[in-house]
């Protein structure tokens, strides 16, 4: 029964990425005849939990069955909305403002892991609730906040994904205003709605070395606690509706296109990479207190471009890459690749990253990969080789200029 439960689920997950649409949905909270809050958005999320032998992944898109739960909503001083969908799941947004500008202050997720169809073999039947209070939406009081691009938040270690976004808080009238405050977003990449999406198609060929970005996370008291420097190429493979054939892709990330957020908690750090709305990666560590080690144990990506014929997504959650000791950094020059799936692996290159315990905005000592320990002892090991090469030739030569010497005797 339990393995009928996942195959439908999964084809939902599918039937969802073919259609290459996430639902757009509406929700208002009213007081008596007036609105204070109305969004008009699509929200992917993304959930890991636990089953009884591994933790996995599930992708779970808002649908259109959503609704504002109007008892836990609030128009008052603090507006809050909560939609709720499924099973015991809810989704909550809470407002703050400071007279010229509102904000979303917190985002709240509440899952319920005794819903089979979404979590199927989980291996508990809690209901999860966690909270995120780096959000970064905000716009001027009196406009809406649009932003077409994707942005996604990290809550507790899971992420959700807000896209086709507009909303609206401390609302003047019932209905969202003409004047719009454009997300960042928005603004460097000017994308067209999602159903007329044409990002840039990747040049032919492959793209060369990836150039190296700078990216952080900082904690609630705005000091850095993630750190990261590296050179990041995509290489995957998807459906492509041009050529009507599979292609295999390497896509390199460009820094200065790409945005940065995550989060750090006690013994769980996620770094989340978005490039231009349409492509999306979540690198993920975990701390063993015990040992002092961390590792990459998660990643993610996301890619949604003009020629998919189905949106990309691949995720793993039981790798075991850059292993480190807790208080050091990661560094690894050489070009590693990261399988994740069969068909799609991450290239890094002059990597460096500590996601924990990062002191002055700084990496601490670093750690070498194996692959420059060995480059490094190439030159040693020739370098040795030829000194001993001339030596012996030096030893010969001598050994030779005596003989000779020999030959002859003194008048």
């Amino acid at each position: 029964m339990k393995q009928t439960i996942a195959r439908g689920t999964l084809w939902l997950f599918i039937w969802f990425a073919v259609l290459g649409c996430l639902h757009s949905i509406t929700l208002e909270v009213r007081q008596g005849n007036s609105t204070c809050i109305k969004a008009e958005l699509s929200v992917l999320l993304l959930i890991t939990y636990n089953t009884s032998s591994n933790s996995t992944s599930v992708q779970v898109p808002l649908p259109n069955t959503t609704t504002v739960d109007a008892e836990s909503s609030s128009c008052g001083g603090t507006p809050f909305l909560v939609a709720t969908f499924g099973f015991g799941h809810t989704l909550g947004l809470s407002f703050s403002t400071n007279g010229s500008l509102y904000s979303v202050d917190t985002v709240t997720l509440q899952y319920n892991l005794s819903d089979s169809s979404i979590f199927p073999d989980a291996n508990s039947s809690a209901v999860v609730t966690v909270v995120s209070s780096s959000v970064g939406i905000q716009a001027a009081i009196n406009t809406t906040y649009r932003c077409v691009s994707a942005t996604s938040v990290v809550v507790g270690g899971q992420i959700v994904t807000f896209s086709d976004t507009r909303l609206e808080a401390y609302m003047p009238g019932n209905d969202l205003s003409q004047t719009e405050t454009i997300c960042a977003a928005d603004q460097a990449s000017t994308p067209t709605p999602t159903t007329a999406r044409t990002p840039v198609t990747p040049a032919p060929g492959p793209p060369g070395t990836p150039e190296r970005g700078t990216y952080s996370i900082d904690n609630s008291n705005g000091t850095v606690c993630f750190l990261a420097q590296m050179g990041l190429q995509l290489n995957f493979s998807y459906v492509s509706q041009s050529q009507n054939k599979t292609v295999q892709e390497i896509f390199n990330l460009t820094p200065n296109l790409t945005s940065s957020s995550g989060s750090c908690e006690v013994n769980r750090a996620t770094l989340v990479l978005s490039q231009n709305g349409t492509t999306s990666l979540n690198l993920t560590f975990t701390l063993n207190s015990t040992t002092n080690k961390y590792h990459l144990n998660g990643i993610n990506m996301l890619a949604n471009w003009a020629d998919m014929e189905a949106p990309f997504s691949a995720s793993n959650t039981s790798l075991d890459y850059l292993r480190t000791t807790l208080g050091r950094s990661y560094m690894c020059n050489a070009e590693q690749t990261l399988a994740v799936v069969p068909n799609f692996s991450l290239n890094t290159f002059r990597l460096q990253v500590q996601p924990f315990r990062v002191t002055t905005n700084q990496f601490a000592t670093a750690e070498e990969c194996q692959m420059d320990q060995d480059q490094m002892l190439i030159p040693l090991i020739v370098g040795a080789a030829l000194s001993g090469l001339v030596l012996i030739i030096l030893i010969a030569y001598l050994i030779g200029r005596k003989k000779s010497h020999a030959g002859y005797q003194t008048i």
